[in-house]
């Protein structure tokens, strides 16, 4: 790695480490045929979908942290490949809703399992998942994110408890701010 002094360091090595998550992502999960990009959108519908929200492209691409036009290229690529369906929303004749189908439903299921796996890997060297240096981590970058805690997360404190559901739920955010 070339020397950089500490000033330049930071922006090296989060654009480093994000070049490596998302190929890594990219490569775990082209088996199931989904890109980085693709995957973050279906599983950001799946989390939301989760709680019986039907959002439109706009609000995905907001939950996902997508640009919109990207997230209507993204959503007509997984529409052509049965995961999901573009419909008009009922609240606003402009916009687009997207529902999973029951294969989307699966895909997406089947790749947060395996985006999840691969999480715990890459977190295993600063003690996995649910170790108090990957909870620091998270702070840290929810802190420069602006983003505030996740509920069953840690506060800024540290208090409180990062539960590991039976069936990981990783969200589009989440894979963002991996």
């Amino acid at each position: 790695m070339p020397e950089f002094s500490d000033d330049a360091a930071t922006g090296y090595l989060l654009w480093r480490v994000t070049t490596k998550w998302r190929a890594a992502v990219d490569r775990a999960v082209a088996s199931l045929g989904l890109t980085h990009a693709q995957y973050t959108l279906l599983a950001s519908l799946y989390g939301l979908s989760r709680t019986g929200a039907e959002p439109s492209q706009r609000e995905l691409a907001d939950f996902a942290g997508l640009e919109p036009i990207f997230v209507s290229k993204l959503a007509r690529a997984l529409e052509q490949g049965g995961l999901l369906v573009r419909a008009n929303h009922p609240a606003d004749p402009r916009a687009v809703r997207l529902t999973l189908t029951g294969h989307g439903t699966a895909v997406a299921v089947r790749a947060i399992g395996v985006v999840h796996e691969l999480l715990a890997e890459l977190t295993a060297p600063i003690g996995g998942l649910a170790g108090p240096r990957n909870r620091d981590l998270i702070r840290t970058l929810r802190t420069l994110l602006r983003t505030p805690p996740s509920p069953g997360g840690t506060d800024e404190n540290g208090s409180g408890t990062m539960t590991q559901p039976s069936a990981p739920v990783l969200t589009g955010q989440d894979v963002g701010e991996a």
